[in-house]
Formats: C-alpha cells, sequence, structure tokens
C-alpha cells in the first residue's frame, strides 16, 4: 500500500473537519437569537482544529422560525445548516462545504477545489 499524496491529505483533512463539525453540532439546542452564537462558537471550534484556515457557518433562521417548539427553541438539523472549510497541509489548500441538498434530501459534503 502506498503512502497518500499530500493533496490526498489535504483532502482528507478538510473532509474529517466537515464529518466533525456536522456530527458534533446537529442536535444542539437553538433559537433565532442564539443562532449567531452558536455560529460563531462552531467556527471557533472547528478553526481550532489543525491546519483549518478558514471557516465560515450558516444557520437558516428561515428554518428555525419554522420549527420552534412549544418551549422556545429547536434543534440544529443538517438542513439548516451551511458550512465552508479551508485547511493547509503541505502547501496545499483543500475547500469543501456542508449545503443540504433538496433534491437527495441529504446534507452533502463536498470537496470544491484544491490548490498549491
Amino acid at each position: 500500500m502506498r503512502e497518500p499524496t499530500e493533496g490526498e491529505m489535504a483532502a482528507f483533512e478538510v473532509g474529517i473537519k466537515l464529518g466533525a463539525l456536522y456530527h458534533q453540532f446537529v442536535g444542539t439546542p437553538v433559537t433565532v437569537e442564539t443562532a449567531g452564537g452558536l455560529e460563531r462558537a462552531i467556527e471557533e471550534a472547528v478553526g481550532l482544529q489543525p491546519h483549518v484556515v478558514h471557516i465560515e457557518v450558516k444557520i437558516s433562521r428561515e428554518e428555525i422560525r419554522r420549527r420552534i417548539n412549544a418551549f422556545g427553541y429547536c434543534e440544529l438539523s443538517g438542513d439548516m445548516l451551511e458550512a465552508e472549510v479551508e485547511v493547509e497541509y503541505a502547501g496545499i489548500r483543500a475547500r469543501a462545504i456542508l449545503k443540504y441538498d433538496e433534491e437527495m434530501m441529504y446534507p452533502e459534503m463536498k470537496l470544491m477545489g484544491m490548490e498549491n
């Protein structure tokens, strides 16, 4: 078995970041008023991980409003979450996104590009 290339390692790193982000934060209680703080908390937490050079998280306020329960909040779900993460590994940058795909009914993670 060969060693992975630096490009493959960059792609792996960005994928790991998105997977961790998704599975760590989905289910978090959220309101329209706390969504901005949760976006920043996710960005700060994921941004601490090795190789991360950029992260941006958006939570749909519209979806939060639609799902508020009798106690005044809802739980963060994959269809209300968008994220973009960029990592740099050995001089190679990889960028990936997390965005809900309506047609597939799935929070899809995609590698969007790489550059030296």
